[in-house]
Parts: C-alpha cells; sequence; structure tokens
C-alpha cells in the first residue's frame, strides 16, 4: 500500500507527561545556575527563560520569514541565561542543561503498547520507516535511545534542526526531499488533527490520525485517510500495512 512510513512521536509512538511549571523544576535550576556562578531566584529564571524563548523565536522569524511555523534550539535559550549573567559558557552547558531541565520536568516517559512491534512489522515488511518531530535533538535522541527504538528508523527529521516544524509544508519537504521520497508512496501517522494530519494533506500526503490521551482537541475536519479513534496503536497495521 504505502513503501515510506512517517511518524510522530510524542502522543503517537510513546506517552509522555511532562510540567515545565512546576516550581519543583525551577528551584533545582536555579540551583545548576549558581554553580557556574549566575545569581537567579527560581521565579526570576523561570521569567527570564521564557522572555528568552520568544526572543529566540523572533530572531529566527527574521532570519527564515519564509517559514510559516518555526522552532528554536532551547540549548541557546540556557547559553543565553548563563551568559546574561556575565558568566563564561562552558563547551556543551546548553545541551547538558536541556537534558537536565528536560529528566526534571518528566513525569514519565514509556512508548505506547504496539508500537515498538509496529516499527520492526514494517521492517520486516521491506517498508522505509521514518521520524518527523516537532521536538529538541538535544533530548529527544536519548529519549529515542532510552526507549530502545532510535535504530528502528531509517531517517530522523527534528524541528530543532531545522528551525521549523509540522504543520508548515516546508518542515515536510524537508523529509521528503532529504530521503528522496515518492508523497504518492508516503504516509503520515500522527496524533494532532493540525500539526500531523492537517500538515500533511496540505503537503500532499496520505495520513493516518491515531487520537491518543495527549491528542489536542480534534478543532477542524480531519483530513486523514485512516483513523484510530480509540489509541490502539495495535490497529495501526490492518489499515495501512500490507
Amino acid at each position: 500500500m504505502y513503501t515510506n512510513y512517517l511518524f510522530d512521536l510524542y502522543g503517537t509512538l510513546a506517552d509522555i507527561n511532562t510540567n515545565e511549571w512546576k516550581i519543583y523544576l525551577w528551584n533545582k535550576m536555579a540551583e545548576l545556575y549558581a554553580f557556574e556562578g549566575a545569581d537567579y531566584s527560581p521565579m526570576q529564571l523561570k521569567k527570564a527563560y521564557f522572555e528568552q524563548v520568544v526572543k529566540e523565536q523572533t530572531a529566527v522569524h527574521e532570519k527564515y520569514p519564509h517559514f510559516t511555523h518555526i522552532d528554536i534550539r532551547v540549548e541557546k535559550v540556557f547559553e543565553k541565561l548563563l551568559s546574561l549573567k556575565g558568566q563564561t559558557v562552558p563547551e556543551n552547558f546548553g545541551v547538558n542543561m536541556a537534558k537536565v531541565f528536560r529528566v526534571i520536568s518528566t513525569k514519565y516517559i514509556r512508548l505506547y503498547d504496539g508500537a515498538e512491534e509496529l516499527l520492526d512489522l514494517l521492517h520486516q515488511k521491506n517498508k522505509k520507516v521514518y521520524l518527523l518531530t516537532n521536538a529538541q535533538r538535544s533530548f529527544t535522541v536519548p529519549e529515542l535511545k532510552m526507549l530502545g527504538i532510535y535504530d528502528k528508523f531509517d531517517g530522523i527529521v527534528i524541528s530543532s534542526d531545522e528551525y521549523t516544524c509540522k504543520p508548515d509544508t516546508a518542515f515536510y519537504q524537508t523529509i521528503l526531499h532529504r530521503y528522496c521520497l515518492d508523497p504518492s508512496q508516503t504516509i503520515m501517522i500522527g496524533n494532532d488533527c493540525i500539526t500531523d494530519i492537517l500538515g500533511s494533506y496540505n503537503a500532499g500526503l496520505d495520513s493516518l490520525y491515531i487520537h491518543s490521551n495527549i491528542s489536542p482537541p480534534i478543532r477542524t475536519e480531519l483530513q486523514s485517510r485512516f483513523s484510530v479513534m480509540d489509541g490502539d496503536v495495535k490497529k495501526i497495521k490492518s489499515l495501512i500495512i500490507r
């Protein structure tokens, strides 16, 4: 039926629960900055972080005005927060802080039942499997390895690397061009009706929508060719694999 299968990650293959607002996170992050000589109270750091995210988004938008949706590299934010306090930024500081931030803010991350088996089945059928995710390389790659699925993809495209993200057609075109994928032989599988489904539809791709426990509300008519509305990943194979 299809040769190439593009997967979203969070909410599609992996269930995740994070909280970037909890005070414990910002207490610990402020302590880490204090280790480097940067004096922030937890609330000062939290405020400065979100302000710097917006500034970074603005800078990226100015550099890439043709993107309709942008992403940033969060490690640059963590580096800037240190340099704003007059401190020299150590090598790999931003990436390491991003990892710590993710670990502390994550309550759990785990594969959905049947996700790994689905990826294995596709390879057994000689299909090509790709990851197209709105995420940060600094912690998404470690999470993929921790979940045991990093090596199950023939290609991985992460939004922070490209400075654009789903549903931007430019992001879809990136993976299609990079791996020379025929759109007529390619399907997107995701849990978000806008970023995954409308985005892939606008890029000329078929899609399968799966309504998982962390899917956002459906705010528009689903443009997917297939759908699994109860979040059961194991039902995907009967719909789109031959």
